[in-house]
């Protein structure tokens, strides 16, 4: 199991973007659910481990779909490659830890078992994608030491004074050509769930916000 930290530590191809990739995680399907499945979760959320499932992976598939928008690709800068598609998966689990993270219990539960839900889905892809059950293992370390270092970088860029550092973070990590629009879009994401309990979260659609450039279609 891969480990949340806790409340009191800083949350450590041409013209179409390729959100079914021919290799790596995203061969691996996002959980299905039925609309309306997981509404009363918090009241039994104490209940027996495969009912507490449900709610939570329908909404890690809900982050999972939303880090595959096209407009992250194409505006945003992030590169569509495996690597790519992992940086957008986790800035999408890190919005949405730091949030429930700011929740009163029972959401340190859920974010442990969102973070197990997203691990699961990550080694699924490894496996779909021919790594061997030998290699299985050692890749998942290496990529649960690269979330949690994604995780305490953009923690650090929000925390930082001046704004450049959040911009410099995703450059670095994410997008060297579209920093400045992700780090606009994270901070709007970060002003939208300050407004959002745990159920909110859980059933809010869409969860996530427009991208810059997806607004401004839709707005045209």
């Amino acid at each position: 199991m891969v480990t949340v930290c806790d409340r009191s530590k800083p949350l450590v191809k041409g013209g179409r973007v390729g959100v079914t990739p021919e290799d790596g995680f995203g061969k691996a399907r996002t959980p299905a659910t039925r609309p309306g499945e997981g509404k009363g979760v918090i009241f039994g959320w104490f209940g027996k481990r495969a009912q507490r499932r449900a709610p939570v992976d329908a909404l890690f598939g809900r982050v999972a779909e939303a880090s595959r928008r096209p407009a992250l690709y194409l505006e945003g800068g992030i590169p569509d490659s495996f690597e790519g598609r992992f940086e957008s998966l986790t800035l999408h689990m890190f919005l949405v830890l730091r949030r429930l993270r700011e929740l009163p219990a029972p959401a340190g539960e859920l974010s442990q078992e969102l973070i197990d839900a997203c691990f699961g889905y990550l080694e699924l892809g490894f496996r779909n994608g021919g790594v061997s059950d030998i290699a299985v293992p050692k890749r998942m370390k290496k990529i649960g030491q690269m979330f949690y270092g994604r995780i305490q970088a953009c923690e650090a860029g929000f925390a930082a004074p001046q704004d450049e550092a959040l911009v410099e973070t995703l450059r670095r990590n994410a997008s060297p050509s579209g920093a400045p629009a992700l780090a606009a879009y994270l901070r709007a994401v970060r002003t939208e769930f300050a407004g959002l309990g745990l159920d909110a979260l859980l059933h809010r659609e869409p969860l996530f916000p427009a991208f810059a450039s997806e607004e401004a279609a839709h707005d045209a």
